[in-house]
């Protein structure tokens, strides 16, 4: 009787084991069919290369039949978008395949379509952050957009923001902006000085708050910046998109060459930008202007205009140019570098090319080759 309930539990589990084995081969079989069937799909429909569709197709697992692809791609057509937009969002979202059109993608499109962003505009929103698609519509969007607004004063601007950076419509709750906006009018900044800010760098509003109130209080106590002065905000942008040990390291480089602690200061306070280079660019600059140039730490802090000049598209082409007129020994403005610096690239050329075209006459073509964008 052991010998039989032993060998009835063995075929029992066998057979049990053996159904455990062709439900989960079965299940293997339609990811893998779906998977297969979406490759080739991505491939005949958007023009997706094999490996191309292979990449996309294996970051959507749930995927039990072409039908939902289907009613996204058409939708996305609808949309106004073109063979490459398409090819470009679902690239970079392929789980965008999955969402449900009606549900999630159609609303969440509508808002942003009026707010008047459309086309390549809107493509290239969704293709940077599709998560966009996954916020809530009424708990999130559309009170994130109007603090945007309250922001930046309209719906022009609000584009301009959310082109540059979408991000700004899925980091968080919108009233970390609310409160940061509160905290620079506060500090003595003016809308208008807020809304530049926020468009040319907007996670300056997107930052902590604690982060913010620390920086404001750095900017008056450490770098000695009154609220009042021009550069203020200058100083609180630079200071806020960076961590503060690439800030050390910077102050570092300045040092190597000499410069004391109030020379930094005292060149944040002027141009705070100088701060903003990278730290590869400052050193790049340093050494030209200090040991090639013999330039000291005193006239630089009191011409910091100068280190934030393209050494490749100004500095040194218009120092090649003075350097072929002495080496001609033709007869020029004996001007300071720093003042041929600052002028303007038309008045460059009118004060120091343009005069010996007929002793030079490729100098112009040299010129304009080397400073053109």
């Amino acid at each position: 009787m052991v010998i039989t309930r032993t060998s009835t539990f063995h075929a029992h589990g066998f057979r049990f084991s053996f159904g455990f084995y062709s439900l989960r081969s079965h299940y293997l079989y339609s990811s893998s069919t779906s998977s297969h069937s979406l490759v080739n799909y991505l491939v005949d429909s958007l023009g997706f290369s094999k490996q191309e569709a292979t990449t996309a197709s294996s970051k959507v697992t749930s995927l039990k039949s072409l039908n939902n692809p289907n009613l996204v791609i058409d939708f996305f057509k609808q949309t106004g978008f073109d063979n490459t937009q398409i090819k470009t969002i679902v690239s970079r979202s392929p789980k965008l395949l999955i969402r449900n059109v009606s549900k999630t993608l159609k609303p969440k499109f509508q808002c942003l379509m009026d707010l008047g962003l459309s086309g390549s505009d809107l493509a290239n929103v969704i293709a940077r952050d599709s998560v966009i698609v996954d916020r809530g519509l009424d708990t999130h969007l559309r009170p994130t957009i109007d603090c945007l607004r309250r922001i930046l004063g309209g719906d022009d601007d609000v584009i301009k923001a959310i082109k540059r950076a979408p991000w700004l419509l899925t980091f968080g709750p919108h009233h970390t902006m609310e409160t940061n906006l509160l905290l620079l009018r506060n500090f003595g900044f003016t809308d208008e000085k807020i809304r530049k800010l926020a468009l040319m760098y907007p996670s300056c509003l997107t930052q902590k708050t604690k982060r913010i109130k620390d920086l404001l209080h750095r900017m008056e106590n450490d770098f000695r910046v009154p609220r009042d002065s021009s550069m203020f905000h200058h100083g609180f942008q630079v200071l806020s998109s960076q961590k503060k040990s690439k800030l050390d390291r910077k102050i570092g480089i300045f040092k190597s060459f000499g410069w004391s602690d109030d020379d930094v200061l005292g060149m944040f306070r002027k141009l705070p930008h100088c701060i903003g280079l990278s730290e590869v660019r400052i050193e790049e600059k340093l050494n030209l202007f200090m040991k090639e140039l013999g330039f000291l730490p005193a006239f630089l802090v009191s011409h910091p205009a100068i280190l934030v000049y393209s050494l490749e598209k100004r500095v040194i082409p218009r120092m090649q140019v003075l350097k072929s007129l002495d080496e001609r020994k033709l007869e020029r403005r004996m001007w300071s570098l720093y003042t041929v610096l600052t002028l303007t690239e038309s008045r460059f050329v009118e004060c120091f090319v343009l005069p010996y075209k007929d002793q030079i006459p490729d100098l112009y073509d040299i010129h304009e080759k080397t400073v053109a964008p």
